[in-house]
């Protein structure tokens, strides 16, 4: 029996797909610390790209399980905008604690997943339409809750959701060492989980990676973590939204990994009539996919109007194509049944680090909308070249 793969240029050829995207990513980090003189790796730049693209990354982790499962949601953006209203009603308008605007807004988020999953579920009406009349109806009502204006500034603790740090929790001199922790302690829990996981292949026999690449996979991934605490420790400390983040990369990632909710999404995405025959209740998990993707893009309205210290009703504009071209790029199939958070959230940091070069590099508005345009075009054309080519899905 054979556990390891004898030829990790070959192991690596057949997860193209995946090592893909980490490949363009370290290659376009490199590339715009070169033409920016090392500014876009600065303390300060990397922890401005981490507030302002957490939003989108959390709409993409909503997204990658709705596209595994085959649908779409062009409805987020406006989801975003109206629970941002929302929250800005209750919380500026009607002066309540700043926490019953958070929770107003996750409410609202559920509803609207439950309202659109629905539709999709138990109707049958398919998710491209459904969505999209949800992005219209969702804009107008946050222009009615808003009445056409705009509603800031929040106060302070509502503030702290998209733009608070964690700092001197544990002291260190002209860096955080809280930081530098929770960095090491993430490496640790990634190599930790990857050798269970390897164990458990080998257990029952499945194929793994030679034991040299396995190491040097940790290896990269533990010095790329802490590279980028070093950073962070070295500007601002721990931003609050991080932890935000990360929490739910971590609960999602379990959940369409080693979840039966998760490996039904697959099995919808990669092949419907066979997902039904083998008792997958197929209305059930698209209802409770929408109001995931319902409660994901509340989140990310409380963290783009906490960033935006108030609401406005054209705020969440176009944030629906840039999850989903986060999803894409980050190696999700056209087609369904392929894709990860993991990848999502490369694919997302990949559009931001390129935005925020091109913003550094002062390149023209128009000119950063055809580059980003080619890159999820590329992405696409990759997914499609992959599967005729015989990739594995």
């Amino acid at each position: 029996m054979h556990t390891a793969s004898a030829n990790p240029l070959r192991a690596i050829a057949g997860n193209l797909r995946t090592s893909g995207i980490y490949i363009a990513f370290v290659v376009v980090v490199a590339l715009f610390a070169v033409l920016t003189d090392g500014l876009s790796l600065s303390p300060g730049n990397i922890t401005n790209i981490v507030l302002q693209y957490s939003y989108v990354l959390v709409l993409a982790i909503g997204m990658v399980m709705v596209i595994i499962a085959g649908h779409i949601d062009l409805s987020v953006g406006s989801v975003v905008a109206l629970t941002g209203a929302v929250a800005a009603q209750l919380v500026i308008g009607s002066s309540q604690p700043w926490w019953v605007g958070i929770l107003a807004a996750i409410a609202v988020g559920l509803a609207i997943g439950a309202w659109q999953g629905f539709w999709v579920a138990f109707v049958g009406i398919p998710a491209f339409i459904v969505t999209l009349a949800g992005m219209l109806l969702f804009r107008g009502l946050t222009y009615y809750v808003l009445d056409n204006v705009s509603l800031s500034p929040f106060p302070a603790e509502y503030g702290q959701v998209a733009t608070g740090f964690l700092n001197g929790l544990f002291g260190g001199y002209g860096y955080d060492a809280f930081t530098l922790f929770i960095g090491a302690f993430a490496v640790l829990g990634y190599a930790v989980q990857q050798i269970r996981t390897r164990r458990a292949r080998i257990r029952y026999e499945q194929v793994v990676d030679a034991l040299p690449l396995f190491v040097a996979r940790i290896a990269v991934v533990g010095l790329v973590v802490m590279a980028f605490a070093w950073q962070l420790a070295h500007s601002r400390g721990l931003p609050i939204v991080l932890i935000v983040l990360a929490v739910l990369i971590l609960v999602y990632s379990v959940v369409t990994k080693s979840s039966v909710f998760g490996r039904q999404v697959y099995a919808i995405g990669g092949n419907l009539s066979a997902a039904q025959l083998s008792g997958v209740n197929v209305r059930r998990v698209n209802f409770w996919l929408f109001v995931n993707m319902g409660f994901l893009a509340a989140v990310a309205g409380i963290i783009f109007s906490s960033r935006s210290n108030g609401a406005q009703p054209g705020a969440g504009t176009g944030f629906e194509l840039d999850a989903i071209a986060a999803v894409f790029i980050g190696g999700a199939a056209v087609t369904g049944g392929v894709g990860t958070v993991t990848g999502a959230m490369v694919g997302g940091l990949l559009v931001g680090v390129i935005s925020n070069g091109m913003q550094l590099l002062n390149v023209d508005q128009s000119l950063q909308s055809v580059i980003k345009g080619l890159v999820l075009l590329l992405a696409v054309a990759f997914d499609v070249w992959n599967k005729r080519r015989g990739g594995v899905r």
